[in-house]
């Protein structure tokens, strides 16, 4: 399957939970050292309620693993970058500040 690209930086494979793709968005544009985001499987949860939030988790081999939880769902982002995880989650926080 060809991926789908916005700026060549957010790859699409599946669908985004709603609310997603504006803040993936934001986090790109505002942020060069982010070099893409992967959005992974989409899972149901039932604690995922209210505004969309995004927890960065755990280092992956070019960056990090961070969930993506709203909408009653979670997914489950690839970000490939050089910044720490508390740069990312302030990278995070301030896409979303500025969407409300």
């Amino acid at each position: 399957m060809r991926l789908r690209t916005s700026q060549g930086r957010l790859k699409i494979e599946h669908s985004i939970i709603e609310g997603l793709r504006p803040l993936l968005e934001r986090v790109l544009a505002d942020n060069p050292p982010v070099r893409s985001v992967i959005p992974g499987v989409i899972r149901q949860v039932r604690d995922a309620r209210g505004e969309l939030k995004v927890r960065v988790t755990v280092p992956t081999q070019n960056g990090w693993k961070a969930i993506a939880l709203g909408a009653g769902a979670r997914q489950e982002l690839f970000v490939s970058t050089a910044l720490s995880k508390e740069e990312l989650e302030l990278a995070f926080a301030r896409a979303a500040a500025r969407l409300k």
